[in-house]
């Protein structure tokens, strides 16, 4: 079987999905976004914490990666990564991204872009430390995305960090830097079926509060 059937085969949205009131939501998107995270939380859907984070390089070509979201509150929704990789430079360049969550088995998805900020140093370090050890190994190391020539450079040089790490634990690696996007404008969706599909966006008005909307599918 050709791809083009393979696909066409392949079943999506196939439901059921409940119901999305508009009529029902919070005046704030951070405070609705957080019922639907938390929904998704309760129902064990696995990462419910993973986005797409998509920024733009110096080409104009954007760029699209999957990692997790750290907090949300009024400086926006937070993520964290070495300014050494190819989103912190995009991110120093460019500050203005997107943001993508999609909980298949609920049908939802929600949309978001706005500036980028980059937090307090403060921030920066207690999110460093309480990584994983292996995780905090490879910040140090700084060759993210860099090429790779062979395993066992990788391993020693990790090596190397975690013998940093166990003989100072409080080392912070001086380029981590947590962000976070303060959007100017989100959508919710929620998946119908027949492709009558829910969508609802928020726009930030001139006095700082939020208006929303519906919008065709």
């Amino acid at each position: 079987m050709a791809l083009k059937e393979r696909l066409r085969g392949l079943k999506s949205l196939a439901g059921p999905f409940a119901p999305f009131d508009t009529c029902a939501v919070s005046d704030d998107p951070r405070r609705f976004f957080e019922t639907w995270l938390y929904d998704a939380i309760n129902r064990g859907i696995p990462e419910s914490h993973a986005m797409t984070l998509s920024t733009v390089d110096e080409q104009g070509y954007p760029d699209a990666r999957v990692l997790i979201l750290k907090n949300v509150d009024a400086e926006g929704w937070h993520f964290a990564s070495t300014k050494l990789s190819p989103k912190g430079r995009q991110i120093a360049a460019q500050p203005r991204a997107a943001l993508t969550f999609y909980w298949q088995p609920l049908g939802r998805q929600v949309r978001l872009r706005g500036p980028v900020v980059e937090m307090d140093r403060e921030i920066c370090e207690a999110d460093f430390l309480a990584r994983p050890i292996g995780s905090r190994a490879g910040a140090l190391l700084a060759r993210q995305s860099d090429v790779l020539v062979g395993d066992a450079a990788l391993d020693a040089g990790l090596a190397e960090q975690r013998r940093r790490i166990e003989a100072d634990p409080s080392i912070v690696s001086p380029t981590w830097a947590v962000y976070a996007v303060k959007p100017d404008e989100v959508e919710f969706w929620q998946a119908d079926e027949e492709r009558r599909h829910t969508r609802l966006r928020y726009r930030q008005n001139n006095q700082g509060g939020w208006t929303h909307e519906r919008l065709w599918p």
